[in-house]
């Protein structure tokens, strides 16, 4: 059994290296880009009965097609990451997180709200904001 698993990884050490490389690449990324997200959400986002629309939505409907489908392509990809991360290295569970945030499906709004009343999760993105000099998340009762 463990000669044939050693025979695997010598066999797929390209393969294996590439999926290390991409592992600490998100890593590096999502401990740079957490805090500007965070930090980016508005303090009062959770007060809204729906969540927040851009300016421009009810304009330029081809340009907001086309932004959505990115976005929520970006998330499927992002998710499969963290999914990939859990066996492999990286920070699964926070990739996971970021991409169900980028995608749009029914009930992201309410399940947004709920992640962010857990108290550890309301104190650490409220240590992120005012570590970076931005107001605290408030939420509604």
């Amino acid at each position: 059994m463990l000669d044939t698993l050693w025979t695997w990884f010598n066999e797929n050490e390209t393969l294996l290296l590439w999926l290390g490389a991409l592992s600490v690449l998100a890593f590096i990324v999502t401990l740079a880009t957490l805090p500007y997200l965070v930090t980016r959400i508005p303090p009062d986002y959770f007060h809204r009965r729906h969540p927040f629309l851009a300016h421009w939505a009810g304009s330029r409907p081809v340009l907001r097609w086309v932004l959505f489908t990115v976005k929520n392509l970006v998330g499927v990809i992002v998710l499969f990451c963290g999914i990939a991360m859990l066996v492999l290295p990286g920070q699964g569970l926070i990739t996971i997180f970021i991409g169900l945030m980028l995608m749009n499906f029914p009930g992201k709004f309410a399940f947004e709200r709920w992640l962010v009343s857990r108290r550890g999760v309301l104190r650490a993105i409220n240590w992120m904001r005012v570590r970076s000099q931005h107001p605290p998340l408030t939420l509604s009762d």
